[in-house]
């Protein structure tokens, strides 16, 4: 038997020896183990001078807080799960960094998992990514196609949805879509438009559903013809390419598009063909983004409030986690607003 050969199949198979201990910290720092599991947990009650040479001993020996066990035993991660779907649009960009912001403000940090489809498996298994690394709870912005039947979600995880649907199964935090979209038309309407076209969003997308509704509702209620949807993807370049037909129809007089985006396509075909904004025809946006406001004409929207969306999720999900409130019924629904700009106008006589 080669003897080298044996000695270093002996060191392989010797155990790795274990890392620096609480209990090596603490003597280190000539302090008790529960002195060290305080610093490690940032307790107020740790002198200053003491917990500075606590932590100079973990710096020292390479000591690193079990911080799994820690949340196993106190309860918190100070991590929230999130997934998203479509960053790119900017009603899913906007909640993202608003529910980022509001969690900084609370001490947690934010793992995002964006998926490329709101299939329900894709979603299911995003979740189950998420549910095995180190959070507290999980914030749905958009389920999409998913639905309370078909989402598995884990049963100890705290949720909470930017979705509707969920009611009942989920708290839920959204803007009011179809009162935004009520006020759109309606704005139209009082300006003597006989009729509303509408440039809405993809078919898939409740949010761009629910306007769609409340605009057809809108237009039954008030007794005038429910022209034909014309449908685009949120993007401008969809806006432009669907308004060049709407800009060749001399009876479109008022156009309520679902997004600022897709408005902003349609005014610059609609002034190719002629047609000026707002004197032959009048355009209303939705979400209420910066750019509507630098579009010429100023864009008329209704603005959607980001930042309290991003807050009402976070503040949901953190009540679970810290105080193990039961809100599964909990809706809220946010506010939007109707910014009149100079985008809109009564139409010629």
């Amino acid at each position: 038997m080669n003897p080298s050969r044996g000695s270093s199949e002996a060191r392989r198979r010797r155990p790795t020896p274990p890392g620096p201990s609480m209990t090596d910290v603490a003597a280190l720092a000539g302090v008790s183990a529960q002195t060290v599991s305080r610093v490690a947990r940032d307790e107020p009650t740790v002198r200053q001078e003491t917990a500075s040479r606590v932590r100079a001993a973990m710096e020292q020996l390479g000591y690193t807080p079990n911080r799994a066990a820690r949340a196993l035993r106190y309860g918190r991660f100070r991590t929230v799960g999130m997934i998203a779907h479509r960053l790119a649009r900017t009603g899913e960009s906007r909640t993202v960094e608003a529910v980022v912001e509001a969690a900084q403000a609370e001490g947690y940090t934010v793992t995002l998992v964006d998926v490329a489809s709101p299939a329900p498996d894709e979603m299911s298994a995003a979740v189950a990514r998420l549910s095995h690394q180190d959070i507290d709870g999980l914030i749905i912005v958009r389920a999409e196609t998913a639905t309370p039947d078909t989402l598995a979600l884990p049963s100890h995880l705290p949720v909470v949805v930017s979705d509707s649907r969920f009611v009942g199964h989920h708290p839920a935090v959204g803007a009011d879509q179809a009162g935004g979209a009520r006020a759109a038309v309606g704005h139209l309407l009082a300006l003597g438009h006989r009729t509303v076209h509408h440039l809405a969003g993809p078919a898939d997308s409740t949010p761009a559903r629910q306007r769609e509704e409340a605009w057809r509702e809108m237009l039954e209620a008030a007794g005038a013809a429910v022209p034909a949807v014309v449908r685009g993807d949120w993007t401008a370049a969809s806006g432009y390419a669907t308004g060049t037909g709407l800009a060749a129809d001399p009876e479109v007089t008022a156009v309520f598009a679902a997004n600022d985006e897709m408005a902003a396509g349609l005014v610059r075909a609609l002034h190719e063909a002629g047609r000026p904004v707002p004197g032959e025809v009048s355009v209303v946006g939705f979400d209420g983004i910066e750019l509507s406001a630098q579009l010429w004409p100023p864009l008329t929207t209704v603005a959607q409030d980001f930042g309290e969306i991003g807050r009402q999720l976070v503040d949901l999900l953190l009540r679970q986690v810290r105080d193990d409130e039961d809100l599964q019924d909990t809706h809220s629904v946010v506010p939007v607003r109707l910014v009149e700009r100079a985008s809109t106008a009564p139409p010629r006589p």
